[in-house]
């Protein structure tokens, strides 16, 4: 063995160098149990969103899925937060200076804004996305005027799926209109276009009755919140009146209760001879108007019978 090598060897700090790996080791295992207490409290906590939710009577949809989202942001953010500590905490327990790290690390991570300004933005605005609870994982909503439903909210991007299985993504700094329409309850609002002869009054009637039926009936009722609004004639259009009116149901049940009523309405409408309007047009000719002139008619040549003309 050579010489330097074996003067090396005699003068190394083994007792030394068994402590600093005995830390090293702690500080993982440590690690790791901390890391699993963290995960741990950050499962109650979606527990505790879920439970909280149910009592204000938002209902079972989106409840889960919003607090998996909340639930797998938080842990990302502080699961990057946490393990650079760890490696920090370890670099410093082998000897090597972290403040000149954490001063590069700071450089770096300015350069970095500077020249992703797009990334950080859709960072943030993801945050207050996730923090404002503005869309959650399985709602319905309308991003930059396409819809779908709501596949996955990250920090940077959210993924939607239109009615035709198309994947939408879209990065969230770029998210100019965003709609949710089933958050807290759904709205179903319909027209109604009946003929001018009918009564208004007894159509209303007719109206309520179907609302009061549906909200009877074992299937539907319980999706409906409230009684039904019915806010009278709201249009007069050239062959219908028109009739508006709106429930309130919960999440996602909005398009199914609404098909069901309109059924319902088609055949009460049957039954009780009330005409739904169709698209009519009137003509008036007075004395003065020009009488048709058939434009088809060929002139006869001499000497014998036209074309197509008999006796």
């Amino acid at each position: 063995m050579p010489e330097n090598m074996q003067n090396f060897l005699e003068q190394f700090d083994y007792a030394s160098l068994l402590q600093d790996a005995i830390r090293v080791a702690i500080i993982i295992v440590v690690a790791i149990v901390v890391w699993f207490v963290i995960s741990f409290a950050i499962s109650r906590f979606q527990a505790r969103l879920i439970r909280k939710a149910e009592a204000r009577g938002e209902g079972i949809h989106g409840v889960k899925e919003r607090a998996e989202t909340v639930g797998s942001l938080l842990r990302k953010v502080l699961a990057a937060i946490y393990w650079v500590m760890v490696v920090f905490t370890l670099l410093s327990q082998v000897g090597i200076d972290i403040g000149a790290l954490i001063a590069g690390a700071g450089i770096v991570a300015l350069a970095l804004a500077f020249g992703a300004q797009s990334l950080v933005k859709n960072y943030i605005s993801g945050f207050f996305m996730v923090l404002e609870n503005q869309i959650s994982v399985g709602d319905i909503a309308i991003i930059n005027g396409t819809w779908g439903t709501v596949e996955m909210v990250n920090f940077r991007t959210t993924i939607l799926r239109s009615m035709d299985g198309i994947v939408h993504v879209f990065s969230n700094g770029n998210i100019d209109e965003l709609a949710n329409a089933t958050k807290g309850w759904g709205g179903y609002v319909f027209k109604l276009h009946v003929g001018y002869k009918e009564d208004t009054n007894r159509v209303i009637e007719v109206i309520k009755r179907v609302g009061e039926d549906m909200k009877k009936d074992e299937a539907f009722g319980a999706n409906m919140l409230g009684d039904m609004e019915i806010h009278g004639v709201n249009e007069l259009t050239d062959s219908s009146v028109v009739i508006r009116g709106r429930f309130k149901t919960t999440p996602m049940n909005q398009w199914s209760t609404g098909r069901e009523f309109l059924a319902r309405i088609k055949r009460t409408f049957d039954a009780e001879n009330i005409r739904i309007a169709l698209p009519r047009r009137e003509l008036y000719m007075d004395a003065e108007s020009t009488p048709m002139i058939n434009t088809d008619q060929r002139e006869e040549p001499e000497g014998g019978e036209g074309p197509g003309v008999r006796n």
